[in-house]
C-alpha cells in the first residue's frame, strides 16, 4: 500500500480536481466515493462524499486526514481508485489477491483528457456554480422558451427554471452508463406540460452527448401538445415527439429504456410507474406530485397525536407514499434512490424517485405489506403491481 500512500501524497493537493473511489468488495459499505478540495471561510479542507444504501454522506477534513482515510477505505473495502490533479492523471487497481497497479500519466496540453473540473481550482461554498448548460452560451430552445436572452444570459425571472434544468441534466448524467449505446434511446415522458425538462433531456443527450434519441412526450393539454411539437420542429430536433394522451391508458409498441414522470398528479405516478416496470425500463426518473391517496386513508391509533394536525397528516402523507413506492420498486428489481430535486425552498415538491434496473435482482417482499397494514392504507402502485406481476 505504500505506492497508493506515495501517489496521494503527490496529488492529493489545491490542483485536485478528481478523486473516485469505486469497485468496492461490499457495497453495503459504500458503492462509491469522491473528494474534493474546498475553501470554507479561507481555509483549505476536503470533502469527503460516500454513497451508502441510497443514502449520501458528506465529511470534511484536512489534507492530512483524507489521505488516511482513503488509504482505509481502499483497504477495506474499495478496488479501484481515479485521481485527476494539475497535468496528471492516475488510476489505481488492486486484485482480489491485494496486488496493487499503479498507472499515471501526463495529461495532453490539447485538453482532451483535462479534468472534468477544468481548472483543479478549490472551490468555495459561494462559488460560481458550473452547469452542465452554462450561462453566457445561447441554447436554442432555452432562448425559445424564454429562460435566457440571445445572447445566452439567464433571464432573472427565471434562474430557478435554469438551475431546476441543470439538476434534472445531473441526474441523468449519473445513470448514462446503464443506457444503450448499440441503439437508438427510448424515452417516455409522462406529463411532460410545457416541456423545459423535455427539450433539455433531448438536447442533452443528443446534442452533447451524440446518442441517438427517440423521445415521446405525453401530455393531455392539446395546445400545449401543439406548441411542443410546433418548437421541435423549429429546433430540428426530429426524434423528439409529442402527443396528446393519458398515462394510464398509453401504451407503446417498441421497448422503452427511459421513463420519466415529473409532477404526475397523486395516483398518476403510480400508473407511470407501472408502465415503467412492465416495460422492463432500464431508468426511471419520477418527481410526484399531489400525494393524497396515503392521506385520505391513513388510520393509526399510535399516530392519532400528530395526525390530528391536518398539515403534519399530509406532509408525513406525501413521504410515506414516496417511501411506499420506492420500496415497491425495489421488490421489482430496481436500485431505487429518493433524492433531492431542487432546494426546499424553491418548491415543495422536491423529492425525484430515481430507479435503476439491476438484472437478477429481487429485494424481498413483506415489510412493506407490514408498514401498510400498521397504516391501514392500500395504494394503487401496490394494486397495479399485484394485478400484473
Amino acid at each position: 500500500m505504500e505506492k497508493l500512500r506515495e501517489l496521494l501524497n503527490e496529488l492529493v493537493n489545491e490542483k485536485l480536481s478528481k478523486l473516485i473511489l469505486s469497485n468496492p468488495v461490499d457495497s453495503g459499505k459504500g458503492s462509491k466515493l469522491t473528494v474534493r478540495p474546498l475553501l470554507i471561510k479561507g481555509e483549505l479542507c476536503y470533502q469527503e462524499t460516500l454513497y451508502r444504501d441510497n443514502k449520501v454522506f458528506h465529511y470534511n477534513t484536512a489534507r492530512e486526514e483524507i489521505i488516511e482515510r482513503m488509504m482505509l477505505y481502499m483497504e477495506d473495502n474499495f478496488r479501484q481508485a481515479e485521481i485527476v490533479s494539475g497535468e496528471y492523471q492516475a488510476v489505481v487497481l488492486i486484485s482480489k489477491k491485494g496486488k496493487i497497479t499503479v498507472r499515471k500519466k501526463l495529461l495532453k496540453k490539447d485538453g482532451s483528457q483535462k479534468p472534468r473540473q477544468g481548472t483543479g481550482t478549490p472551490q468555495t461554498h459561494n462559488r460560481t456554480k458550473r452547469y452542465i448548460l452554462e450561462e453566457g452560451k445561447p441554447v436554442d430552445f432555452l432562448v425559445g422558451l424564454g429562460v435566457q436572452t440571445p445572447d445566452g444570459q439567464i433571464v432573472k425571472a427565471k434562474y430557478d427554471k435554469f438551475r431546476q434544468i441543470n439538476r434534472y441534466l445531473e441526474f441523468i448524467e449519473d445513470v448514462l452508463r446503464k443506457l444503450p449505446v448499440d441503439r437508438p434511446l427510448r424515452i417516455i415522458d409522462f406529463g411532460c406540460g410545457k416541456s423545459y425538462l423535455t427539450f433539455a433531456m433531448y438536447y442533452y443527450l443528443h446534442e452533447l452527448k451524440q446518442y441517438e434519441v427517440q423521445i415521446v412526450g405525453l401530455d393531455l393539454k392539446a395546445d400545449v401538445i401543439d406548441r411542443c411539437n410546433s418548437l421541435a420542429q423549429q429546433y430540428g430536433y426530429t426524434g423528439l415527439h409529442f402527443e396528446r394522451g393519458d398515462i394510464s391508458s398509453y401504451d407503446c409498441a417498441h421497448p422503452v429504456d427511459m421513463v420519466v414522470s415529473l409532477h404526475a398528479c397523486d395516483t398518476a405516478t403510480d400508473y407511470a410507474l407501472d408502465k415503467a416496470v412492465r416495460w422492463n425500463a432500464k431508468v426511471i426518473l419520477a418527481v410526484p406530485c399531489c400525494q393524497h391517496e396515503v392521506n385520505r386513508q391513513i388510520e393509526n391509533k399510535e399516530l392519532g397525536p400528530i395526525l390530528k394536525y391536518g398539515f403534519i397528516k399530509e406532509r408525513l402523507s406525501a413521504l410515506l407514499t414516496d417511501g411506499i413506492r420506492a420500496n415497491l420498486l425495489e421488490e421489482m428489481g430496481y436500485e431505487t434512490q429518493i433524492l433531492e430535486f431542487i432546494d426546499m425552498e424553491h418548491t415543495p415538491k422536491n423529492l425525484l424517485i430515481r430507479a435503476v434496473k439491476r438484472e437478477g435482482m429481487r429485494a424481498k417482499g413483506g415489510d412493506i405489506r407490514k408498514l401498510t397494514d400498521f397504516l391501514h392504507v392500500e395504494t394503487t402502485l401496490q394494486k397495479l403491481f399485484e394485478e400484473e406481476h
